[in-house]
Parts: structure tokens; C-alpha cells; sequence
């Protein structure tokens, strides 16, 4: 009897095991280098704060321009974000589902924002979309449309750079879900569209809340297709991060650096907010698909049919 308990347990013993951490030997030649790292990467946050004015810090932040800068930035943020989530979310689930040079050229396609010089994105926007381009022109003369130098223009720019950073986040997720629990469901009758609103998408949740709060904050932090695309016109196009500009380009070095920290700030959140998922070692990048979560989104799928 002994013997088979200690059997049962050893399976249970060997995950908890594994679970933990194991430390490492630090390998102590490289710890210059990598203190230099550090500095470099978190000295010119600690200049920024330095310079702050904090006793004028509250009128700085309250100056009309600030305030109309700052409005301008969370419509169009939030904006984008939504757009983002609304056209992203399929096409990450095709992306995941999709296998094929087709599948990879559109992924391809959806991740060059990630790497595009934002002015060489904002550029492409405008031929595309602006009053003689690709689209735009069609646009403007069927619908009377014109984004360019518009705040329309302004979500469009943020919208293009905040994008793929849900799509893939979400196709991660969508390739890491059980598949077991949409064959269940699936046997049960359900179609793939059902299965997708009843069984996967619940359980990915946190993945997509994920993805939009960086689409959000990639958004919001947006310059060089923004500015090349919509301009830099107060209480039109201009968000925060083009504010800044025109503060340093005029002088106003404690007015940049108000709203700079601001930006750092949001940044920060976002980082303390996703610290679970993205910034621990091991961290989970996709929902757990087992457990009460399973036996959930299987009932609810059941419930459907």
C-alpha cells in the first residue's frame, strides 16, 4: 500500500518539482556588461525625471494646449484600439487556423508594421489613402472622404502601427489553446463559429485584454506615421507625443518634458499591468484551457446548440 501511494504521489511531486524555479550559478564575467545595459537603458529615464519642474508640473499639465493634446490622444487611442480589436481579432483566428504561403505572406504583411520606420509608414498611408492615392482618391470622390490632416487621419495612422501587436498576441494564444476542448465542444454539435464565440474566445480573454492594452498604449505613444500622415495641427492632429515635438522645436524644454512624463507614466502602468504575463520568467502567455475554465466554456457551448 505504501509503495502505490508513494507511486501516485511521485507524478504530483515531479510537476511540483519542476514547477519551481531553479537558480543558476550567475556567470559573474558578464555582470559588467549587463550592468552597463542597464545603465544605458535606464539612465536617460532618471534625466528625464530629473529635469521635471515638479512645482509647476500641475499647470504645465493643465495648459490648454496640454489638455486638448491629452483629450485629442485618448479618442484617438481608444479609437484605434477599438479598431483594432474589431478587425484584428478574426484575422488572427484565420492566421492561426490558416496554414500555407498564403497564410505567411498575409502574416508577413500584418507583422511589417512592427518593424517599419513609423515616417516610412505614415508615408505609405498618405499615398494610399491621401486625396490622389490608391484609395483616398476613390474616397474623397465617391464619399466625399479625406483623411489626411483630419483626426480621422490620426486614428487611421494609429490604428496601422497599434494592430499588429494584438493580432500576435492573439494568434499566439489562439495556437496555444487546447484543441481537446474544441473537439468536445465540436462533437457536441457545435460549428466552428460557435465553438470560436463560446469555447475559445472566453478562454482567451486575458490574451486579448493583453493585446489591446499594448495596441493602446503603442497607439498613444504614436509620431512618425501620425505625423507624416495627419500633421501636427492643434486640437486637430495633434496628440501628445507631437506636443512634445513642437514644445522642444519652440523651446519650452520644462513644458516637453511635463508631458513626457506623462507618457513614461502610462508606459510604466502598462508594463506593472501585464507584468504577469509578459515580464516573469515562465510566465503564461495564453489562458489556462483546462479546469473549471474548460468545463465552462464546454457548458456554455452545449447551451448554444
Amino acid at each position: 500500500m505504501t509503495a502505490a501511494v508513494s507511486d501516485r504521489g511521485a507524478p504530483a511531486a515531479g510537476r511540483a518539482g519542476r514547477g519551481r524555479a531553479t537558480r543558476r550559478p550567475v556567470p559573474w564575467p558578464l555582470a559588467p556588461f549587463a550592468v552597463v545595459a542597464v545603465a544605458f537603458l535606464g539612465l536617460p529615464l532618471v534625466g528625464l525625471v530629473g529635469e521635471v519642474v515638479w512645482r509647476d508640473l500641475p499647470q504645465l499639465l493643465t495648459s490648454p494646449e496640454a489638455l486638448a493634446a491629452l483629450r485629442l490622444s485618448l479618442v484617438c487611442s481608444l479609437s484605434a484600439t477599438l479598431l483594432a480589436v474589431v478587425f484584428g481579432l478574426p484575422l488572427a483566428w484565420l492566421l492561426a487556423q490558416g496554414s500555407g504561403r498564403v497564410v505567411a505572406l498575409v502574416r508577413g504583411v500584418v507583422t511589417l508594421p512592427l518593424v517599419l520606420p513609423p515616417v516610412v509608414g505614415g508615408l505609405a498611408l498618405l499615398l494610399t489613402f491621401g486625396r490622389r492615392g490608391l484609395v483616398g482618391s476613390y474616397l474623397e470622390q465617391w464619399f466625399g472622404i479625406s483623411l489626411p490632416f483630419s483626426t480621422a487621419g490620426v486614428v487611421v495612422a494609429e490604428t496601422f502601427v497599434a494592430m499588429p501587436f494584438l493580432v500576435v498576441t492573439l494568434e499566439g494564444a489562439f495556437r496555444s489553446a487546447d484543441a481537446r476542448l474544441e473537439e468536445a465542444a465540436a462533437t457536441l454539435g457545435a460549428s466552428r463559429l460557435v465553438v470560436l464565440r463560446t469555447v475559445t474566445l472566453p478562454l482567451l480573454l486575458p490574451s486579448l485584454g493583453a493585446g489591446a492594452v499594448l495596441a493602446w498604449a503603442r497607439a498613444l505613444g504614436e509620431f512618425g506615421a501620425t505625423i507624416t500622415f495627419a500633421g501636427n495641427l492643434s486640437g486637430t492632429t495633434q496628440t501628445l507625443p507631437l506636443l512634445v515635438y513642437d514644445q522642444l522645436e519652440g523651446g519650452d524644454i520644462e513644458g516637453a518634458v511635463a508631458l513626457s512624463l506623462v507618457l513614461v507614466v502610462v508606459a510604466l502602468a502598462v508594463l506593472v499591468l501585464l507584468r504577469d504575463r509578459w515580464l516573469r520568467p515562465g510566465g503564461s502567455r495564453a489562458s489556462t484551457l483546462d479546469g473549471a475554465g474548460g468545463g465552462t466554456a464546454l457548458g456554455a457551448a452545449a447551451a448554444a446548440l
